[in-house]
């Protein structure tokens, strides 16, 4: 009896509801685009004149000093609170849960607020007067990089704890000390699980700039309000801010899933031999 080869072809199923929901989508896309575009009250000549305007531009490039001096911040803070929420001293674990308790906990709207008028608690820091201390920049930079913190701390100690306990002791037992293991073993190892929902927290925490307008940040809102404030062109320059944030959200996503992609080859050059 001869062995004939059999070819079997699989053919998918029919899914019709896929294809008409994604047209639909496309569809409601195409009108929300097409409406705004034509809308009478919306002058694209205001838009274009303010795109890359100077004042815009040094908005934007606060904003992005801003955004990463608060990361900055975040990243420290936050590596710290999360070892005190694991270390073995109760006063510790319960000052780190504290903060993280209390920052989360309040909008950072307010937040901002209450740095932003810090002198109407506190008229001088020290020698000095606190609104010459306490500059709408600087309070803008604590606000944010306080707040990121709690957020950060959260998400570097699932990455802690996502490590084998084994790895741990194995350090211990080779004689390094907690904080030596901490730095050489269980970071490195934590930073798979740590890098994504720190990527999606750096983009939260760039469009989350945008509060301080209410104390004059000066950051891209606060300066498409104040020209939007003299020409009365609030939309337009509304959209000018708009077009910067998805530029700015946009290029981080892309680091994010470069960054994401080589930890991912790091860990399967790891344990491809298993």
């Amino acid at each position: 009896m001869s062995s004939r080869e059999v070819t079997t072809r699989v053919v998918p199923l029919p899914r019709p509801g896929l294809w008409i929901g994604s047209a639909i989508v496309v569809v409601l896309a195409a009108l929300i685009a097409v409406s705004v575009f034509r809308n009478p009250n919306i002058q694209h000549g205001v838009i274009a004149q303010y795109q890359f305007a100077p004042a815009i531009l040094r908005g934007l490039e606060l904003t992005v000093v801003l955004a990463l001096l608060a990361a900055g911040i975040g990243l420290v803070l936050g590596v710290m609170l999360a070892v005190m929420r694991i270390s073995a001293s109760p006063i510790l674990r319960v000052a780190g849960a504290a903060y993280t308790w209390l920052i989360r906990g309040t909008p950072l709207l307010v937040q901002i607020l209450i740095w932003g008028n810090l002198a109407l608690l506190f008229e001088y820091i020290g020698p000095f007067r606190t609104n010459d201390v306490l500059t709408p920049f600087v309070a803008s930079v604590i606000a944010l990089g306080l707040n990121e913190g709690a957020y950060m701390a959260e998400i570097v100690r699932a990455g802690i704890l996502a490590v084998d306990r084994g790895q741990v002791d194995a350090a211990l037992a080779l004689g390094m000390s907690r904080r030596l293991a901490l730095r050489r073993i269980i970071l490195p190892q934590a930073l798979r699980v740590i890098v994504p929902p720190a990527g999606n927290q750096f983009i939260s925490l760039l469009k989350a700039t945008s509060l301080v307008s209410v104390i004059a940040g000066g950051d891209l809102l606060t300066a498409a309000q104040n020209i939007a404030s003299s020409n009365l062109h609030t939309i337009e320059l509304m959209l000018v801010a708009t077009f910067w944030y998805l530029v700015l959200t946009t290029i981080t996503s892309v680091a994010q899933h470069f960054a994401e992609r080589r930890l991912a080859r790091g860990h399967l050059g790891l344990h491809g031999g298993r």
